[in-house]
């Protein structure tokens, strides 16, 4: 297999999976981020759920679940392996808690309709086996009164799930990506460089230039867009045009570390602008309420970052998640006294898609538009989700040295 030249833009979980698979293939890899560390930034602060698609109940037509499942079903395999490391002490220990609360944009029978459907979807997959856990048998189950009672006492909620989905603690799983690229020796790191454009060198089956904020121009034989925030802009100088219909978000969201472990299940709020929890292990949690922690948001090019909290935002973001989560789920407030550091961090989302999550018909509640757009050797990455990004970093190792 002739050794190429790769440029990756972009040192997220896509960009930093696909850097060390094409660095073990023999390849030479730059890495490009505008960060100082690599994995800085929405690929690190995020809940870091692995979905299945039961979060997308609002899509009654399944074609969420069916684009998602066979990057989620391999997130697993593919990361395990990338990172020679057992996921399961990093991972929730426990099924997911959907809360279906009475402003829900899809009501209680229709949630248990489509979640029916999404359980056949998992039975029939071959890849089931290989999710966080075995899901070949699992299903979806409706809590009685008294079980979802047992997690939220408050009567905006009026049913309660329990589903086959866990989540990984994506703290861990960035900094392990981070050291693994820092010790492949095939890997360049160029950080703290902003990506200004992509273009032929000569014809689009050719090489590339690559050209940055500090005015170098390198080429490459094979360059990867892979960033989230930016990816559109460089697209437009490497002649992809953008598909309309995109919308860009920041949010912030509460990551807690507690002195002593906590007994709380992970469990959200669902369909729409509400809010959840996730406990990995016991003693590392992550909150979120949505009304308050979407910050920005547009359907332009780029969106600009928002200005960092300063001390006074910053305690009142907490204490508003603190109050909302605390009057929703049971348990929260242990949390919260026992905590011995509390993060208040943020990070862009990316969609072809648009709308309110409180518009039961806006776009926003499908995320079956993602993949890969080529031109010549030019990759431009939509990677969708946070769980499918391994899976799809492999597909496209192998195509880039043509497996």
């Amino acid at each position: 297999m002739p050794r190429k030249r790769i440029a990756v833009l972009g040192a997220g979980i896509l960009g930093s999976s696909l850097a060390l698979l094409l660095a073990r293939r023999g390849h030479d890899v730059t890495v490009y981020d505008k960060e100082s560390e690599p994995v800085a930034c929405a690929s690190r602060w995020n809940e870091g759920k692995i979905h299945l698609g039961y979060l997308y109940g609002a899509d009654d037509s399944l074609r969420t679940a069916r684009h998602i499942l066979p990057g989620s079903l391999s997130f697993g395999r593919v990361l395990s392996k990338l990172l020679e490391a057992d996921l399961r002490p990093h991972t929730t220990s426990r099924d997911d808690i959907y809360l279906v609360h009475r402003n829900s944009v899809v009501d209680a029978a229709t949630l248990d309709r489509t979640f029916g459907r999404i359980d056949d979807l998992l039975h029939e997959h071959p890849g089931a086996r290989n999710y966080l856990v075995d899901v070949s048998a699992a299903r979806s189950r409706k809590l009685s009164p008294a079980e979802w009672g047992a997690i939220s006492t408050s009567d905006e909620v009026v049913a309660g799930y329990e589903v086959p989905e866990r989540s990984i603690n994506t703290q861990w799983v960035a900094g392990s990506l981070a050291a693994a690229l820092r010790s492949q020796p095939r890997v360049t790191l160029r950080l703290e460089t902003t990506i200004t454009e992509a273009k032929p060198v000569a014809g689009v089956d050719g090489k590339w230039q690559v050209a940055t904020n500090d005015g170098a121009r390198e080429q490459f034989d094979v360059v990867v867009n892979a960033l989230w925030e930016g990816r559109l802009a460089v697209d437009l100088t490497a002649g992809i045009t953008p598909e309309p219909g995109w919308s860009h978000r920041f949010r912030y969201c509460l990551f807690i570390r507690t002195k002593r472990p906590v007994a709380l299940r992970s469990a959200l709020i669902t369909v729409g602008g509400f809010g959840d929890v996730k406990n990995y292990n016991g003693r590392d949690f992550y909150m979120s309420w949505y009304p308050v922690g979407m910050v920005r948001q547009g359907s332009g090019i780029t969106l600009e970052r928002p200005e960092a909290l300063d001390a006074a935002a910053t305690e009142r973001f907490v204490d508003a998640v603190r109050a909302r989560l605390g009057t929703l789920l049971r348990g929260t407030e242990a949390v919260f006294e026992a905590a011995e550091d509390i993060k208040v961090r943020g990070g862009f989302v990316f969609a072809q898609a648009g709308g309110s999550v409180d518009d039961p018909a806006a776009s926003i509640h499908r995320r079956d538009r993602f993949g890969v757009q080529r031109e010549g050797s030019y990759y431009s990455v939509d990677t969708g989700k946070y769980s499918t990004a391994p899976w799809m970093a492999e597909q496209l190792a192998a195509e880039i040295s043509g497996d």
